[in-house]
């Protein structure tokens, strides 16, 4: 609906018949509470719902209200209930003639030079009329005289200017001084004007007037500019010299006040910012500078300032309606609230959305512009949520934007529904290996928001099977607490982690009841030393690394391999070198245990060396393996064979001798009997394959595990293996040795005295260096008794 009203009308003043034009019955809007809806302020209307007719609350001045806004209006919204409506109405205020024109100054004074030439144009102060159309200023009127003419324009912005035109020369002799009056007049009913005095000095002797070099000036100035800002720079000249040609700015009209927001400087035509520009008050700003010399003569231009919008204002929320409480079953899309939100910004900096800054069952729809409504968007659950703060957040469009917030407090109602929960999805908890039976595990706890006996709940472990075995033969959970215990002591190198359910059920008839999944991790510990794998250890034999006498720095010997049963930092191993025969000769990598020499090998370096390797782990307390390796400095096997058959059983081996002796005596006399029999059946079997074989007894090769260094560096260039095969009968042992590869491994059994047969006969095929050769020989030697 749209209604028309003159300005200034008393308050009470009929506006309109609101029932009849909305065609409703006065009985619904008093049961629909029929109320007036806006974001102003002042409320200028008032709804009289007994009489369904719309009256003046308020007076209405059109000046203060809109400005020289036209058409003048303001909007509000009718409201009425159960069910919702919501009509707009717009009520336009009109123009009455109650303001005369006015000029800002009650004179007008110039010095005008008596050789002005014709045309010369004086801009006039310009008269101000709030009323609009018809009722403002209409046109300006000079009082008779012989020299001046008055002549009329309009601005863009439709503002009426006058200027005097000089027709005929002045006569200074004749008349120094002139008074004229200029009359504003605007074209109400009746007729108001406003009239300014005008008087002109002539003065003698400066024949150019001062020229811009811009009839009209345009520029752009950001709303709220701080003081001081640029806004632009006008320019005149003048054709004469000396002080004639010194040019004064100065602002010839200044409108609403523009004395308060610009200023020029009188010398430089440099127009600042001295107030506050306010985008939403005046997007533009138009003004006439004039320049004036010291003869009086002057120009005048126009000068447009465009106002800037900038994002200053933030949305305002108003509540237009709110429900509370609802209950839990509430159908979807149930209405709870209206609200208005506005922007007093323009453009993108106007445009506005609100939306809900949390995650709740709720959403905002637009139906109307400016018009939000609050609604449900999923199912409600009072046990969840028993209440909700809805905070709604409304954010313009604008760069940085701005927002505001309204929050709203919703209770739900209660309606009963529901079933135990766990605090968790799934529960995890740590526990170390080698833990005591019945320890404290964790605790699973679940909630009822139900009451008495449907709350009361019991905890179940539900039957399942790990690794063959029945849950419960590892954990077990207490009914009423939720306390989960360990059944055992678990060894993180069988079992690592542990999955089962656990039921929570409540009292209810027939029960209700949740399930949750419960992972128990086992944490390692440090419980497993390392492991030896490389050099292995025998009591029976020797193994020995050979390293040339030429072997460089960084000689890569052997390297000891090691691993750790368990896991993590508890299986980190470094390696170091505890005792060596000589330390200054081999050195240990703390990563990776290869031993490599630190020197070059010379004469001197004995050829026994034996060096003790201890590995650890990174555990705490750490634990340790020690190894012992043994090396032979030399080039030649002879020089090897001849410094190894004396080497003694290191000292642990010494001291576990006699431990190993009395064993031995034990079974001897259980094993006598058989060994006689399996001695004979051998002696047979060799006899009859002696034709085939140089010894009548089966030989039986021992082959020690080897290491290759992959990455080929630091290593002879051939491998010599060694293979002693020991028999009962000593004199038909069997001894074979060649050379091939790229490591050199010497295998000697301490405990036997046999001496190398034929050794002599095949040095010359051992020196050749690149043939692979396997050589077998006969060696004799005494028979060990154990």
């Amino acid at each position: 609906m749209r209604y028309s009203i003159p300005e200034e009308m008393k308050k009470g003043s009929l506006i309109g018949n609101v029932a009849q034009d909305l065609g409703l019955d006065l009985k619904r809007l008093r049961s629909g509470r029929a109320r007036i809806v806006t974001g102003e302020s002042i409320q200028y209307t008032e709804l009289k719902t007994d009489k369904g007719i719309l009256v003046v609350n308020e007076r209405i001045d059109r000046e203060q209200l809109c400005g020289d806004v036209t058409p003048c209006s303001f909007s509000f919204e009718i409201l009425l209930e159960n069910p919702m409506e919501l009509h707009h109405v717009t009520v336009e205020i009109l123009d009455v003639n109650d303001h005369s024109p006015k000029f800002k100054k009650d004179s007008i004074n110039f010095e005008i030079s008596e050789i002005a030439s014709n045309g010369a144009r004086f801009s006039l102060a310009s008269a101000e009329d709030p009323d609009v159309g018809v009722n403002g200023l209409q046109q300006y009127v000079l009082t008779p005289n012989d020299n001046f003419v008055l002549k009329q324009r309009s601005g863009a912005d439709g503002k009426k200017y006058a200027e005097m035109v000089l027709q005929k020369p002045l006569d200074r002799e004749e008349h120094p001084r002139m008074f004229l009056k200029l009359i504003a007049v605007d074209g109400g009913n009746p007729q108001r004007s406003g009239t300014v005095n005008i008087n002109i000095t002539v003065l003698d002797a400066n024949d150019n007037a001062p020229v811009f070099n811009q009839s009209i000036y345009k520029t752009t100035v950001m709303e709220n500019a701080p003081r001081g800002t640029y806004v632009t720079t006008v320019n005149a000249s003048d054709a004469d010299l000396g002080t004639n040609s010194l040019i004064t700015y100065y602002f010839s009209d200044f409108n609403g006040g523009l004395t308060d927001i610009l200023s020029v400087n009188e010398n430089t035509g440099v127009i600042f910012v001295t107030g506050v520009i306010d985008y939403e008050k005046d997007k533009k700003y138009e003004l006439r500078i004039e320049a004036k010399d010291q003869g009086g003569l002057t120009d005048s231009s126009t000068i447009i300032i465009e106002v800037i919008d900038v994002n200053d204002n933030a949305p305002i929320i108003n509540v237009m309606s709110f429900t509370s409480p609802v209950s839990e079953d509430s159908a979807l899309g149930t209405t709870i609230g209206i609200i208005n939100v506005k922007d007093l910004d323009s453009g993108e900096n106007g445009q506005v959305s609100c939306v809900i800054n949390q995650n709740s069952p709720f959403k905002i729809k637009s139906n109307l512009r400016n018009y939000y409504t609050l609604v449900t968007d999923a199912v409600l659950d009072r046990e969840t949520v028993s209440d909700y703060n809805i905070t709604v957040v409304a954010t313009d469009a604008g760069s940085p934007p701005l927002s505001s917030m309204r929050t709203f407090h919703l209770k739900i109602s209660d309606v009963n529904d529901n079933v135990p929960v766990f605090e968790r999805s799934v529960y995890s908890a740590f526990i170390g290996e080698n833990n005591s039976p019945g320890a404290n595990v964790l605790t699973v706890k679940a909630e009822d928001p139900d009451e008495t006996q449907n709350a009361r709940i019991s905890y179940i472990l539900e039957e399942s099977n790990i690794g063959g075995s029945p849950v419960s033969a590892y954990v077990s959970v207490n009914a009423e607490t939720g306390v989960i215990h360990a059944g055992r002591s678990f060894d993180y190198e069988q079992i690592k982690q542990l999955s089962f359910v656990v039921k929570a059920q409540d009292g209810g008839s027939p029960p209700l009841c949740s399930n949750v999944t419960v992972i128990l991790l086992i944490q390692d510990q440090n419980d497993n030393a390392p492991q030896i794998l490389y050099p292995v250890q025998s009591g029976g034999s020797l193994v020995a690394e050979m390293v040339p006498r030429s072997a460089d720095v960084g000689y890569l010997v052997t390297k000891v391999v090691a691993v750790d049963g368990d896991s993590g930092q508890n299986a980190w191993l470094s390696y170091k070198l505890q005792k060596s025969t000589d330390r200054a000769l081999f050195e240990v990598g703390l990563q990776n245990g290869e031993i490599r020499t630190i020197r070059q090998v010379t004469d001197k370096d004995v050829v026994k060396q034996r060096l003790t390797v201890i590995v650890e782990d990174n555990g705490q307390p750490s634990r340790s393996a020690t190894v012992n390796v043994n090396v032979a400095v030399a080039d030649s096997f002879p020089e090897v064979l001849s410094e190894f058959t004396d080497f003694t059983h290191d000292k642990e081996y010494n001291d576990n001798l006699t431990f190993y002796l009395v064993l031995a005596l034990a079974v001897v006399s259980f094993l006598f009997i058989t060994c006689v029999v399996v001695i004979i059946s051998v002696k047979i079997y060799r006899w009859r394959q002696s034709r085939l074989y140089h010894s009548s007894l089966p030989v039986i090769p021992y082959y020690p595990p080897r290491y290759s260094d992959t990455l080929g560096s630091g290593t002879l260039p051939h491998v010599y293996n060694y293979e002693v095969c020991r028999t009962m009968d000593s004199r038909k042992s069997d001894c074979k040795f060649g050379r091939a590869g790229s490591q050199n491994i010497l295998i000697m059994d301490p405990s036997s005295t046999g001496t190398m047969q034929r050794l002599q006969s095949e040095k010359s095929i051992l020196d050749e260096p690149d043939s692979p050769i396997e050589v077998s020989s006969h060696c004799c030697g005494v028979c060990n008794e154990a």
